[in-house]
């Protein structure tokens, strides 16, 4: 089986911390990203699973085998880096095949399993090219053929698609969730992209500050963030100061520090303080004539064709932004306008946790 666990593991460089002490499994056939901003200490992480860096605490396991310390040629792991790290003057064939080569493999396996790798990445006769001769996303491809040819236990991937533009960067994820999914292997991204981890992964484990900040799954992480940085950096979130109160019957009222109120699920005792998240596509914008809501007025509305992004500064102060389908008549600049959500779109999140 094909897991990879981590116990304790932490890494110190000079009494400067990169890495808390942090527990992680990551389950046979899960494709699990590090998500983080820069300095949070996710390709720490993946550098000590792939025995690059020695971890200054914990255990490391692949497949219920200890191997903190095995050195790397010996972990049967498959990796591709963002610049591919290609041999720039071997061809794509002599690339792919090399694990294979410096493994001992028969001359005769080797062609067969670069041909049937090179099929799968969809490169099949572009073996007799040089990576100079390629394009990004041809280089990416024959970079994880690399990885892949030697039918590693893991694959890891850093910023493995960081090089690419915005329309070929979408193409290739697609790819690579599919062929991730048909050969089963274990797969660790690590990411800045939100919407790359998003869109590919099974699992999020978001880091800042060399600490993971949760473990879940994408839509948990961004429906249910665990605290307000997981709120802000997954996507863009509108947060409100506040404290729970008690409204008419059972129910219970969002009280903001300016003294509007509205109506909340109750996740915490009266009283309790904190903030809540609303994600721009659950906040509706109406007329002000409407009975329901809280004042604003229309800051700026943004075009991206799909869809219009709305910026609203409530009359209190705080600025909102709201998402809608690009087909709709946008808000006009200086256009007073009420802002809703409906009660069980709202995440609250503890003042201990912000």
């Amino acid at each position: 089986m094909s897991t990879i666990e981590l116990i304790g593991v932490s890494k110190r460089y000079a009494g400067v911390v990169a890495v808390e002490p942090t527990d992680l499994k990551i389950e046979q056939g899960e494709l699990v990203t590090l998500l983080g901003p820069s300095g949070s200490g996710k390709t720490t992480i993946l550098s000590m699973i792939a025995g690059l860096v020695e971890p200054s605490t914990g255990i490391i396991k692949v497949g219920g085998r200890d191997v903190t310390r095995t050195p790397a040629a010996k972990r049967n792991l498959g990796l591709v880096f963002q610049n591919y790290a290609l041999f720039p003057h071997m061809r794509v064939f002599d690339n792919i095949a090399f694990p294979l080569i410096i493994r001992g493999m028969r001359k005769d396996k080797i062609a067969a399993r670069v041909a049937k790798v090179l099929e799968r990445v969809r490169m099949s006769g572009f073996d007799g090219r040089l990576p100079s001769q390629l394009s990004g996303g041809q280089q990416q491809r024959v970079a994880l053929a690399r990885a892949l040819v030697f039918e590693p236990d893991i694959l890891l991937l850093d910023e493995p698609m960081g090089a690419l533009d915005k329309k070929l960067r979408e193409e290739v994820q697609l790819e690579l969730r599919q062929l991730q999914r048909e050969l089963g292997v274990t797969t660790l991204l690590v990411t800045h992209d939100q919407e790359e981890a998003l869109s590919l992964s099974t699992k999020l484990v978001v880091m800042d500050k060399g600490r993971v900040q949760q473990i879940d799954t994408p839509l948990g992480a961004y429906r249910r963030p665990r605290n307000r940085f997981v709120a802000s950096f997954i996507g863009t979130a509108n947060v409100l100061e506040g404290a729970l109160a008690a409204g008419s019957g059972d129910g219970a009222v969002w009280k903001l520090e300016s003294g509007e109120s509205f109506p909340c699920v109750a996740e915490a005792h009266i009283g309790a303080r904190g903030c809540l998240v609303v994600r721009p596509e659950h906040l509706q914008v109406f007329d002000p004539s409407v009975s329901t809501g809280l004042g604003g007025t229309v800051a700026e509305s943004v075009y991206f064709g799909s869809t219009v992004r709305v910026h609203i500064d409530l009359d209190n102060g705080t600025r909102l932004v709201a998402t809608g389908n690009g087909s709709q008549v946008t808000h006009d600049a200086g256009q007073a306008v009420k802002v809703y959500w409906a009660p069980e779109h709202a995440c609250f999140i503890p003042a201990e946790r912000v």
